[in-house]
């Protein structure tokens, strides 16, 4: 049970530490959400965003992280 508390506030931690990131580079991250391929249809009274591309970049990002992390840790 003590691994387990180690862990999640080791996670607690990670996720604190991206999202301070992310905050502080807001303003340098402002194209993401907005690339080509994100579909956005907006019509009276209705709006709708799919981001695509962005969804996609991103998953290829972390999948490379955590690919990354494995080899490092294997």
């Amino acid at each position: 049970m003590e691994q387990l508390g180690k862990t999640l506030t080791g996670l607690g931690a990670l996720v604190l530490g991206v999202g301070l990131l992310l905050w502080l580079a807001a303003d340098k991250l402002s194209w993401l959400g907005r690339l080509p391929g994100d579909l956005q249809l907006t019509r009276p009274g209705f709006q709708l965003y799919v981001p695509l591309m962005t969804s996609l970049l991103l998953s290829v990002g972390v999948s490379l992280v955590l690919w990354l992390v494995h080899r490092w840790f294997r």
